[in-house]
């Protein structure tokens, strides 16, 4: 997964969370790209704020561009708590051993295949106007059985046909981390120096904080634990 790669710019999709920061380093300190584009997406979430502040934070330390898109229509159709009011259920540690059924309810439609058709079109409107070629990276971990359609190796495999076929030039679909484990990305992320703390993974933020037991926190929280890494995150709920 650390082969260098011969081309020297990416275009790195990043919610400002572990997965997608951490792989925004690994694209500079081991895959060894030169210049970077930070992708954002604005689709009505409810920690809109804090992701776009912390991918503001990891384009700046990788003196990258910060490239936002709105996507309102996307949240509008979405009926997952990450774009609508309701009652997130409080998760507890014992709750983790099958996410199955809780990871069904935050499921955006099509999300990852919307966020990566857009970043083809980006880096191809690159390479039309300035013969500039980008790959596109993403942060992908490993899920398991309990992984969402469009987040697994298949799906990455799927699109990188899809920019053969569909795109006037190939531009590779890279997911450096797909092999790896959350406490895995942790301790990828302390050995590269990355500031964990400047990362945001909550979907139901409570005044601007983690909630502390939706289940992106406690997944989060389980990272730290078994990656024997202290948490600095501040949650409402502990």
């Amino acid at each position: 997964m650390s082969k260098v790669n011969n081309c020297k710019n990416a275009i790195i999709l990043c919610s400002g969370g572990l997965d997608s920061a951490i792989a925004a380093f690994y694209a500079k300190n081991k895959l060894k790209y030169k210049r970077f584009k930070i992708l954002f997406f604005d689709y009505r979430q409810k920690s809109l704020k804090q992701e776009r502040r912390c991918s503001k934070m990891c384009a700046k330390a990788l003196n990258a561009d910060f490239i936002e898109i709105k996507l309102d229509w996307l949240g509008k159709i979405s009926s997952s708590p990450i774009n609508k009011e309701g009652e997130v259920k409080k998760l507890n540690r014992k709750d983790l051993k099958n996410t199955s059924e809780e990871s069904k309810k935050f499921y955006v439609p099509c999300r990852n295949t919307i966020f990566l058709t857009n970043a083809l079109a980006l880096a191809e409107s690159l390479w039309i106007k300035d013969k500039e070629k980008y790959d596109i990276l993403v942060g992908f971990k490993c899920e398991g059985k309990e992984s969402y359609p469009d987040a697994t190796k298949e799906f990455v495999q799927e699109m990188n046909k899809l920019s053969k076929i569909g795109c006037s030039k190939y531009f590779k679909i890279i997911s450096p981390l797909i092999e790896k484990d959350k406490e895995d990305i942790i301790l990828i992320g302390k050995e590269l120096k990355v500031n964990l703390a400047d990362t945001f993974s909550c979907y139901v933020p409570i005044k601007g904080k983690h909630c502390g037991y939706c289940l992106a926190c406690k997944l989060r929280k389980e990272g730290f634990y078994w990656a024997n890494t202290k948490d600095t995150t501040k949650y409402v709920n502990n």
